[in-house]
């Protein structure tokens, strides 16, 4: 742990931070204009890269190695315009979510484009002319080219800055990150200033992909870790706020300087591994700065909200028809054994469906009726896999007891990281719960010892006499039937109807004595619970456990699901699950890109039915329920 080395590093930092904050000040920009959580902010970056390493490839001798950097942008900077004019501007009027799972099917249908286009190879562009070498750093080597990136995140902060705060168009953003309805009372035309604004942030996006290029291999694993990084900086920044973005970039990207700098260090006789920590590092900091300062670092506190949510039908009585399909419905998945004696595979696609739509019923439980938004649910779901693995495996527990001691367990969790994600709000309770989720990961995939880190966990198998793959089937359906059946019975008792109040107008339901707070997070930890036991099924179902079930992408398919299925009805997470995983199943065992048909057919299903699939079932059924009492009168 030299000084000079301790200097180097901080300087990769400094590098590290310029090419975040591109990213990130895109991010800030769309979001504060267009309220879209962008999730294919990532893949604009990936693509920048990709279109660079070709046009550097092909033009270099003619137009030249920065022209084509800079070209590559444009043509990043095009793309997103070209997606919102013809996705995300048809969908602007539908529930914020919905843009988001656009946004997320885009990731998809870009990844696979990439994957056809430029293959599965890590591509590697030439160094930068004129910056191929290095400079000597108190007798270190430094390369020339990351002190020219050092220099780029404060030019393109200050360009952006006059852009904002100089021109019209800055102040017709500045303006729209206010109040956007307000500008377009006053006669702007706010589909072409999103446009404008989105086709900015894709070009800042492009321009730090394009800029990676001589410093590291394009890769297609590029887009989703980018965009996680990316929103950390714009939360703990503050929302909106440009010089938040690059203070928090700088913050992050010099912390994990700090932790490779340190490497292993020997305290009181103890091994602490800093160089590991940078796995997690900036989630750390992302909750450490939402806890003491909610609203990031230079972003403005939220004002108490005195909106009121939506009127929507209180919960009613399932009618008796309702309760007929439930009915057969069940009796049909009860018999599936029975009638495809032949077919195992089927049996195990059924579990998965079951063990998903329980997974998605947790996470709509506090997200529709409590209105939270959380995008590490994961976290509870692998909180009772590994429960019931180590349990099973360490202790010599019974599983039928493991299946107990595992919700509580994911319970607890949601206990603690409930007690802190519901004092916040809106994309800063999501972006606080992804943190806790991630900070899960990171101790999971690194305690060997303990875990089996990333290579998990394996013989955790059920009890002998539900080796038979039916028998488990039918206790997974039992299991998963209880738990929904659960759900909705404290939904429709006036606990539920605490959680619609507060979700509805938290002002209103705080003046008729309601603790909003308490009532959420009670809802935290009922929701963690029941993931708890779907992730406890999922392990003893596969005999094993990995850190997968805890990342990021797992907590994306939770939330597809629910939107998928429509988070104003209480069948949807059950609809949206099983279609999502009998999709993801089916385009997967058919084609190498089933990613993009995956995407594509998110895509079509949220243009079609943005109120969700059962949602749009609900209205059909009451439109022609209504014509029918028409026609009798």
């Amino acid at each position: 742990m030299s000084f000079s080395g301790f200097v180097v590093q901080l300087l990769n930092g400094l590098a590290s931070a310029s090419s975040l904050f591109l990213v990130a000040a895109g991010l800030s920009l769309i979001f504060g204009v267009t309220r879209i959580v962008n999730f294919a902010h990532g893949s604009f970056f990936m693509v920048g890269i990709y279109v660079a390493y070709s046009l550097v490839d092909k033009f270099a001798g003619s137009l030249g190695f920065w022209p084509s950097l800079v070209v590559a942008a444009l043509v990043v900077g095009v793309l997103g315009a070209l997606i919102e004019v013809l996705l995300l501007r048809r969908i602007y009027k539908a529930p914020e979510l919905f843009q988001l799972l656009a946004t997320f099917a885009m990731v998809l249908v870009i990844k696979d484009a990439v994957l056809w286009f430029w293959g599965p190879e890590e591509l590697l562009g030439p160094r930068a002319p004129g910056l191929r070498g290095s400079v000597a750093i108190l007798g270190r080597q430094f390369p020339s080219y990351d002190l020219f990136l050092i220099v780029v995140g404060p030019v393109v902060l200050g360009l952006v800055w006059l852009l904002l705060t100089r021109t019209r168009f800055g102040t017709l953003v500045r303006a729209a990150t206010q109040d956007r309805e307000m500008v377009s009372a006053l006669g702007v035309n706010q589909a072409w200033l999103f446009t404008a604004v989105f086709a900015l942030g894709a070009f800042l996006a492009g321009l730090g992909g394009a800029l990676q290029l001589p410093r590291e291999p394009a890769t297609l694993e590029m887009d989703l870790h980018t965009i996680g990084a990316a929103f950390v900086v714009v939360v703990v920044g503050g929302m909106g706020s440009l010089p938040g973005a690059y203070v928090a970039a700088l913050l992050i990207a010099e912390i994990k300087a700090l932790c490779i700098w340190l490497g292993v260090v020997n305290l009181f006789g103890l091994e602490i591994s800093f160089s590991k920590l940078t796995l997690v590092v900036d989630f750390l900091v992302m909750a450490v700065v939402l806890v003491w300062r909610p609203w990031g670092l230079m972003g403005r506190p939220q004002a108490a909200s005195r909106y009121v949510g939506m009127q929507e039908e209180p919960l009613r009585a399932p009618t008796n028809a309702y309760l007929v399909a439930a009915a057969v419905f069940a009796l049909v998945l009860a018999a599936v054994p029975v009638l495809m004696p032949d077919s195992p595979y089927t049996l195990v696609l059924l579990i998965d469906l079951l063990i998903a739509a329980l997974f998605a019923a947790s996470l709509h439980f506090i997200m529709g009726p409590a209105g939270m938004h959380s995008f590490g649910h994961a976290a509870y779901f692998g909180l009772g896999a590994y429960a019931a693995a180590l349990l099973v495996r360490s202790s010599g527990m019974p599983m039928e007891l493991a299946l107990v001691v595992a919700p509580v367990a994911a319970a607890i969790g949601a206990l603690v990281f409930g007690w802190f994600a519901v004092r916040l709000s809106g994309v800063y309770l999501a972006m606080l719960t992804l943190a806790f989720a991630q900070i899960t990961w990171g101790i999971t995939y690194q305690w060997d010892k303990f875990t089996g880190g990333s290579n998990g966990l394996t013989g955790v198998w059920p009890s002998e006499w539900l080796s038979d793959k039916r028998a488990y089937y039918w206790l997974t359906l039992v299991l998963v039937g209880l738990g929904v059946w659960l759900l909705r019975r404290i939904l429709y008792s006036p606990f539920g109807y605490t959680l619609r109040a507060g979700r509805d107008s938290a002002l209103r339901a705080d003046a008729i004595g309601i603790d909003v707070k308490r009532m959420q997070w009670a809802a935290f930890v009922v929701a963690g619970a029941v993931a708890g036991l779907s992730g406890a099924l999922y392990a003893f179902s596969k005999g094993s456990i990995s850190p997968e079930s805890l990342s990021v992408s797992k907590s994306v398919d939770g939330l597809v699901m629910v939107l998928l299925g429509g988070i104003q009805t209480l069948a949807g997470p059950v609809v949206g699950a099983f279609t999502f995983t009998w999709l993801h199943d089916t385009v997967a065992r058919n084609t190498d890109y089933w990613r993009a048909m995956l995407g594509a057919v998110i895509l079509i299903l949220v243009l079609l039915f943005p109120q969700g699939l059962a949602g749009f079932a609900k209205q059909a059924f009451d439109k022609l329920r209504g014509r029918s009492a028409e026609v009798k009168q």
